[in-house]
């Protein structure tokens, strides 16, 4: 099939939309630590039983040190940094914004592409690029009566969606690169069900390294109190399970699977597309009120992350 990477990048922003959403529920009902350790064991859970049924082995079989090595590093990055970021993110300025900020995750994935993959980066990319940031900066600034530029959002909150974004982005390339490490290494008697499952058995790599790195963060931060609590908030776990389904379960591994046909700039912008699809969830459930500004900013910013893929 034409354009499967692309097709499957769209099903992964429609996925992390409904994440973004459970995602904010969660982490202010529970807090972002105890909610990311939560949601990546039950994600490894859900990943181990789903590769037992199809594959007939609950565990990532075949992968060998290279794989393991770089999808721990994509995880390190995309989860244990990318995702802190993005959940203290949702905190501080909402998932709506917070979303509109991973929307520099295709820069970064073009600039992480070309570093690691050699994949092309060209002056149009480089237009990309920028006609991104012009419509995150139209979004975010404002002026004041004396004509003075200033932040419409607390600093911390933008500072750690930057984060969350390039997180993502790099995360994301250091992903394909422990893909293809992980399919050189299955030998030819595989079967072929293990072939089609490679993302989601790299995902479960991914979300046993991010569990242990957040369990670790927390165990530091003398937060396995809050964690037990978490346990026992059954609102709090409704939430943080049903963005496991749509976040690390499903989301993430589409993503990789997404990566597996396109290149990661192209995947990765058009899994931008999370901050058009949840305006209207924002706008009609929680009542939020967007602006002309916010509206130019968006189109700007989703011209700009088009624009990866027009050019290719």
């Amino acid at each position: 099939m034409n354009h499967i990477g692309e097709i499957i990048s769209l099903l992964v922003a429609v996925s992390w939309t409904f994440s973004a959403w459970f995602a904010d529920k969660a982490s202010r009902r529970i807090g972002s630590m105890v909610t990311n350790v939560i949601r990546l064991a039950l994600a490894a859970v859900f990943l181990a039983i789903l590769l037992w049924i199809t594959t007939g082995h609950p565990y990532p079989a075949f992968a060998d040190a290279k794989a393991w090595q770089w999808l721990a590093l994509s995880a390190l990055v995309g989860y244990v940094f990318g995702d802190f970021c993005l959940f203290n993110c949702y905190v501080h300025i909402g998932p709506r914004f917070g979303q509109l900020l991973m929307t520099l995750a295709p820069p970064a994935a073009a600039i992480a592409g070309w570093f690691i993959l050699g994949e092309s980066l060209t002056w149009k990319s480089i237009l990309a690029m920028t006609v991104t940031l012009a419509g995150i900066a139209i979004s975010i600034l404002s002026r004041d009566a004396e004509h003075h530029v200033k932040l419409q959002l607390p600093l911390k909150g933008i500072l750690l969606g930057i984060g969350a974004g390039i997180g993502q982005g790099v995360g994301l390339v250091l992903s394909k690169v422990g893909m293809e490490h992980y399919a050189a290494a299955l030998p030819q008697e595989a079967p072929h069900a293990m072939q089609v499952m490679l993302p989601f058995a790299s995902t479960l790599i991914r979300a046993i390294v991010g569990f242990a790195g957040f369990f670790i963060l927390l165990s530091i931060q003398k937060g396995l109190g809050r964690l037990a609590s978490g346990l026992k908030d059954r609102k709090g776990m409704t939430y943080a399970t049903l963005l496991t389904l749509f976040g690390p379960a499903f989301g993430v591994s589409l993503s990789l699977m997404a990566v597996q046909y396109a290149d990661a700039g192209i995947a990765s912008t058009l899994m931008a597309l999370t901050p058009v699809l949840i305006i209207a969830p924002d706008v009609i459930i929680n009542k939020k009120k967007i602006s002309l500004r916010e509206i130019i900013g968006i189109a700007v910013t989703m011209l700009g992350v088009s624009l990866f893929f027009l050019y290719q």
